[in-house]
């Protein structure tokens, strides 16, 4: 099993969720947050003084899916996340050992 966190645009949550829905992923968390990357922030104009925003709004996107399931999952987020642009995001594959569903005690792959 692996676990997937993408850290995309907020207005691309959606188009995600809905893609990974099409290629039989159902369950995620969506958390927002915020970071930088290359970006490194902006300035804005506020009431006439300049000020620089560090920390851009996210939307941090959290799948855990069967090893066969991985490289449907990185081209759908891949495809529905970009816009071309500079902050598109970036996709985090990490090994997960075990999963328990609460309510049944069910483990594994048949706990996802």
């Amino acid at each position: 099993m692996k676990k997937v966190d993408a850290i995309i645009k907020p207005f691309k949550l959606d188009d995600v969720r809905e893609a990974l829905s099409e290629v039989g992923i159902t369950g995620m968390t969506a958390t927002e947050v915020k970071g930088f990357g290359r970006q490194k922030g902006h300035t804005e104009l506020y009431r006439g003084a300049e000020y620089v925003v560090d920390f851009l709004p996210k939307v941090k996107i959290e799948v855990v899916i069967k090893d066969e399931q991985l490289e449907d999952c990185i081209e759908v987020i891949t495809r529905a996340a970009r816009t071309g642009k500079i902050g598109d995001g970036k996709i985090f594959i990490t090994p997960v050992e075990k999963v328990i569903r609460i309510r049944t005690g069910e483990q594994d792959e048949t706990a996802i």
